[in-house]
């Protein structure tokens, strides 16, 4: 039944160089020639803003991960750096009242001693 129609054609979608979309022939397109592959001989040899962005390329992630990460990386150190200077800040303000605390505690005499009253009237 199916013995009076052609052999079907290999047909591919090409892009023109205009950027619209055409079906063609396959045995009437030039050969593919693949452009040359940078290799990367050690990873460590990228510098080190661009190490993640060529690990997600090559695992196939997407344009957008990388951009994400190119912008959002810098934002993160960005925040964690703001943080950490606040803790350091409070940090240091709770060493610095508890030094005050127990310095005015030793120069009173004390927790639960008579000689604070006593040093308190002598002033």
């Amino acid at each position: 039944m199916d013995q009076h129609l052609p052999a079907p054609r290999a047909v591919t979608v090409v892009q023109l160089p205009d950027g619209t979309f055409t079906y063609a022939d396959a045995h009437h397109l030039p050969a593919p020639q693949q452009a040359p592959q940078q290799i990367v001989q050690h990873i460590h040899q990228a510098p080190p803003d661009r190490t993640v962005q060529r690990i997600a390329l090559g695992s196939g992630i997407g344009a957008g991960a990388v951009a994400a990460g190119v912008y959002f990386g810098p934002l993160l150190v960005g925040v964690l750096t703001a943080i950490a200077a606040n803790l350091a800040l409070l940090a240091f303000l709770a060493v610095a009242m508890v030094w005050g605390v127990t310095t005015l505690v030793k120069s009173t005499g004390g927790t639960g001693s008579k000689a604070a009253p006593k040093s308190l009237r002598r002033r």
